[in-house]
């Protein structure tokens, strides 16, 4: 457990390393490369560390030097056809009529300060499920495959040497709070301009959206480095024009704002550059700090979890997850209720066939219906005796 959690400490230091293009002493030697190429492509940062290796390449075993340079090679050929694809796949919706909303701008790529380290960030787009249905079809035509299934939630597509899309009809959030916070976004989101269908959110409600989501998934640790990378690169480009304010009581209507700013706090403490001021000083309670970023970068296998709303967060997910739970287990046992019930009737039909079928064998039922049950006991008897002699 401590070798995981040393190797987290050292993806992020090479990634901050990188990101705040500052030196940083490595034991290169020292590394599992398999083990730190396997958690750096969890957290989507594999490209970002290729170019934290390109100094110390001798200490890197070639295979896993390779590993690295095909996730960096990726990112820059992804860089080169993205906003082509973006424009090839919104203008097809809008043509068509497609309401859709973007939930995450896919211009984040050009806040990167080193271009080659920014990810391969699907396009996410929300949208009823009768147009996911029409855009699944027409992704796939044009050789897209499903690559992940976002459960009752929608799909992630990738095409090779092409864009990613994630398609949602769903947003993949439980508990009350979220389903009426997510919502209150959507319905904010405005038309985009030079567009008649596609919509946006605002700067402000982006960052709403990246922070609710980036709890959540810190919450049910699948939170990646890469993300609260993002938020800090997000944050960073745009604080002189969000409200703070505005965006804290936003928040708050997920009953997140103070884990929320703990999670930014972690993202200015990994990747800022030094001389930005925008958190000064060192955090009074640095032990809570301490249990969250264990939590991160083990992906939830240390964990020591204290904060309150994270606690009651997790909460209300497993009680949400409990109830689906039950209402799946109350559907296959009416689905097994109905089954027997099917071939409890099925048998009943061959032990007392229908009027019509019975007249069929014994005409005399047409002139004397009433003695049906007598000749329903006779049809039985002889079939009986049938099988006792085989």
């Amino acid at each position: 457990m401590n070798q995981l959690l040393m190797d987290g400490r050292a993806l992020e230091g090479i990634v901050s390393s990188i990101i705040r293009q500052s030196t940083l002493r490595v034991a290169y030697s020292r590394i599992d490369w398999e083990r730190m190429y396997r958690i750096a492509d969890y957290h989507k940062v594999a490209n970002i560390v290729y170019l934290g290796i390109l100094g110390n390449s001798d200490a890197v075993p070639e295979r896993w030097r390779a590993r690295f340079f095909e996730r960096y090679q990726e990112s820059l050929l992804y860089g080169e056809h993205y906003q082509e694809s973006v424009r090839e796949v919104l203008m097809w919706l809008d043509a068509r009529g497609i309401s859709c909303t973007i939930l995450t701008s896919e211009v984040m790529r050009e806040f990167y300060q080193i271009p080659e380290a920014a990810d391969t960030d699907p396009l996410c787009l929300y949208m009823d499920a009768k147009s996911y249905e029409l855009v699944r079809g027409y992704l796939i035509d044009l050789g897209y495959e499903v690559d992940e299934v976002y459960e009752e939630a929608g799909e992630h597509f990738s095409r090779k040497s092409g864009l990613s899309v994630a398609l949602y009809y769903k947003l993949p959030f439980r508990t009350g709070k979220y389903a009426r916070g997510m919502q209150k976004l959507l319905e904010s989101a405005c038309v985009r301009e030079s567009y008649k269908y596609i919509r946006a959110f605002s700067a402000e409600n982006e960052f709403v959206y990246r922070m609710a989501s980036s709890v959540y998934r810190y919450v049910t640790d699948e939170l990646t480095l890469r993300e609260v990378l993002e938020l800090q690169i997000y944050h960073k480009i745009l604080r002189d024009n969000i409200r703070m304010d505005v965006i804290q009581r936003r928040l708050a209507e997920f009953g997140i704002e103070g884990l929320a700013e703990k999670l930014l706090r972690i993202a200015y403490m990994w990747f800022a550059d030094r001389n930005d001021t925008y958190y000064d000083g060192i955090p009074e309670n640095t032990s809570e700090y301490d249990i969250l970023e264990e939590r991160l970068i083990t992906r939830g296998m240390i964990s020591h979890e204290t904060d309150g709303q994270a606690l009651e967060l997790a909460k209300l997910i497993q009680k949400e997850t409990d109830k689906e739970k039950r209402a799946e287990w109350f559907q296959q046992w009416k689905t097994r209720i109905r089954k027997r019930w099917e071939n409890i009737r099925k048998m009943l039909r061959w032990v007392f066939p229908d009027y019509r079928y019975m007249v069929s064998i014994y005409a005399v039922l047409e002139k004397i219906p009433v003695l049906l049950p007598v000749f329903w006991i006779v049809r039985d008897i002889r079939l009986l005796g049938r099988l006792l002699k085989k």
